[in-house]
């Protein structure tokens, strides 16, 4: 049940970012909000992976397998986003 909410979350700021950038400089302004979005959703992603090796008992090699899952769904749209559009 917490990886359905980490992506929820993930999904949520990258909306916010594409929609900041979309206010500020319009389709320009979107690819710069994925860009930005990215790094942001990498460290929110790591802190997710840290906090269950050491609150949840994981291993780091039984928790990268969702840290990939949790990065990769919400960066993809970015990805995809920033590619489209610059």
């Amino acid at each position: 049940m917490h990886t359905p909410k980490v992506l929820t979350i993930g999904l949520l700021l990258l909306g916010i970012s594409l929609l900041g950038g979309k206010l500020i400089q319009g389709s320009r302004g979107m690819a710069i909000g994925a860009v930005v979005f990215l790094p942001l959703w990498l460290i929110g992603a790591s802190i997710n992976m840290y906090i269950g090796v050491k609150r949840a008992g994981y291993t780091p090699a039984q928790e990268l397998p969702m840290f990939l899952i949790v990065f990769l769904v919400p960066a993809i749209p970015a990805l995809l986003t920033w590619w489209t559009l610059h």
